[in-house]
């Protein structure tokens, strides 16, 4: 009879533990393109800003600001930090949305010789009296203080197609997901995007066709604490065979975009 009831409540765990397993997946949101008509009014009004550098708006069809910046919920009066921001695209976005209430980190590490270019646009871009709501933060990934912020202040961190590099050049991740794990408020979000290698090849293409396993990354992220909420199709491009650099196929090329949030 024990032996019975033994095996009873063995099998009986053993479907609770699938059960979970499933209700764990089933919570990651899978979404879509919003209609235009779902897209706050003070979204649009960013992305269409007549101030915005006509480089930039020439990069919108592939990037889908509009699309990717609603996914991510970021709103008027928020604190966010954009990390490995580059010439300052994503930054320039953010600030015009948070507005004046709001505050943008934007952070990137010394330029080297070879990125001066960049270098020279990012400082023109956040010393735009337009956009006075941008703290410029030029520091290493290694640094201690990465965000410059106290703890649980900031309500979303945005990475845009910057984490396969991080992974290529070495950096300590660990560390770098602490600090932003660290900096958010609580249900605050890490939203990133990412070129997407096959599966399976966690990060061998890192650093040669710029690309990542998406599993991979999403690994590492839950590592630090964060949970997966959701993702959005909406830079999908299941043609790409990932066999090459976005450079060398105009910019179309499958992207993943995630949806972190700190419990």
């Amino acid at each position: 009879m024990k032996r019975h009831t033994f095996i009873a409540t063995f099998i009986a765990l053993t479907f609770v533990i699938m059960a979970g397993g499933r209700a764990n997946s089933a919570e990651v949101a899978r979404e879509h393109a919003l209609a235009q008509s779902q897209i706050p009014e003070y979204i649009v009004d960013a992305v269409n800003s007549p101030a915005r550098p006509a480089a930039d708006r020439e990069l919108d069809a592939s990037r889908k600001p509009e699309q990717i910046l609603a996914f991510f919920g970021i709103k008027p009066g928020m604190n966010v930090a954009d990390l490995w921001a580059g010439g300052g695209y994503t930054t320039e976005l953010l600030a015009r949305i948070v507005g004046p209430s709001g505050k943008v980190y934007s952070q990137n590490m010394e330029f080297p010789a070879r990125f001066k270019k960049a270098g020279e646009m990012w400082q023109t871009r956040v010393s735009e009296p337009g956009i006075s709501n941008v703290v410029e933060v030029t520091k290493p990934f290694d640094s201690p203080e990465l965000l410059p912020v106290p703890p649980g202040s900031l309500d979303a961190v945005i990475i845009n197609m910057n984490y396969h590099d991080m992974v290529g050049r070495g950096f300590n991740r660990d560390n770098i997901n602490h600090a932003v794990f660290t900096a958010l408020k609580p249900g605050g979000i890490y939203g990133l995007v990412d070129n997407s290698a096959k599966p399976g090849t966690g990060a061998s293409d890192a650093s040669t066709l710029h690309r990542i396993d998406e599993n991979f990354e999403v690994s590492e992220i839950e590592k630090a604490g964060f949970r997966l909420a959701a993702t959005s199709d909406v830079l999908r491009n299941p043609n790409d065979p990932r066999t090459q650099p976005f450079w060398k196929i105009n910019h179309t090329q499958d992207r993943f975009v995630l949806k972190f949030v700190k419990p």
